[in-house]
This record gives C-alpha cells, structure tokens and sequence, in this order.
C-alpha cells in the first residue's frame, strides 16, 4: 500500500463488545458480507481520513442488530480497541465494487458536467449535501449556482465514464 492512497470508508467503530476483543462496527456500505469478511484487511481511519496503524485482518464477523461485531487478529482484549474507538473503517479504493448502472461514488460528483436533456450544458457539479430530504447536488451554471435534488425524476442519467449527468429540473429552477 502507497502512502497516501485513497481509502473508501465502509464502517464505523462503535465500541468494544465483551471482554475478548469483539467491537461493534456500524456498516456504511450496501456489501457488509463481503467487507467483513473473514481474512479481509480493513484500514482504520480518523475523523480527517488519515490511516491510523498497519491494516487490521478480520478474524471473525456477524451481522449483530444494525451493526456487525468483528475480532481482529492480533488484538485478544478490549484495550486493544481504545486507538480506534470512535474512528473509521476503510477499504483501498481500488479494492471496492465499482458502482453499478447508474450509481456513483459520492466523492465522484464533484466535476462532473450537467446536461439538460436535450444536450444543452447546465453547469458543473460542484458540492453536494446529505439533507434529512436526501442528497442534494449544488451546480455552477453559466448564470448563477443551483441547488438540485439527487432524485430519479431530476436526475434521468449517469454517465460515470464521461462524468455526466443528465438532468430534468423543476420548472423555473434556470430561470434568472
């Protein structure tokens, strides 16, 4: 593993569970199956995206509730756990499942062109939030900045290999 290469955040420490090393883990991830499994090499991170520490096997894991408890080897009390607690888990970017269809990466948006659907250029992507509606893009259009909702009948296309996205705004949303 390079310094400085890109990690994808997949889980989140909770806290120790028992007295032998188990901790619960918060999935952020659609494949939690597959990223905790058995022999798997997590990455812990700080709250800034820094890699704290050699990269931690998995030695054993199971769906708990919402979350999942793992053992890593190496580590056989819950002391062991205190430097993670409250950090990340990671994956190598180049490890992860690449997105399917339509999807994409939340850290890809940033760049991407806008369209309209009839192929006139709408802006670039250049933000976006997580709202409690869901998430919202903001664009630098060639007039001004809009904020569009990340949403099927809003957004008709993605494009991950032009980095492009197709959009239906709202009537009146360009209007200026």
């Amino acid at each position: 593993m390079t310094e400085g290469a890109r990690h994808l955040v997949v889980g989140r420490f909770r806290r120790p569970h028992g007295l032998k090393g188990e901790c619960t883990i918060f999935p952020l991830t659609d494949d939690p199956d597959r990223v905790f499994a058995t022999g798997q090499a997590l990455w812990a991170v700080d709250l800034a995206g820094q890699v704290i520490g050699a990269p931690l096997k998995v030695e054993r894991s199971r769906p708990y509730h919402r979350e999942w408890l793992l053992k890593f080897v190496g580590i056989v009390h819950r002391d062991g756990l205190e430097p993670y607690r409250h950090g990340f888990l990671a994956v190598p970017a180049a490890a992860a499942t690449p997105p399917e269809g339509d999807e994409v990466y939340l850290h890809e948006l940033n760049g991407f062109a806008v369209v309209l659907e009839d192929g006139t250029p709408a802006g670039l992507v250049t933000d976006y939030y997580e709202t409690a509606a869901g998430l919202v893009i903001e664009v630098q259009g060639p007039r001004r900045e809009f904020l569009l909702p990340y949403r099927k009948e809003f957004v008709t296309q993605v494009d991950r290999t032009a980095r492009r996205l197709v959009i239906a705004p709202p009537d009146g949303l360009l209007d200026g």
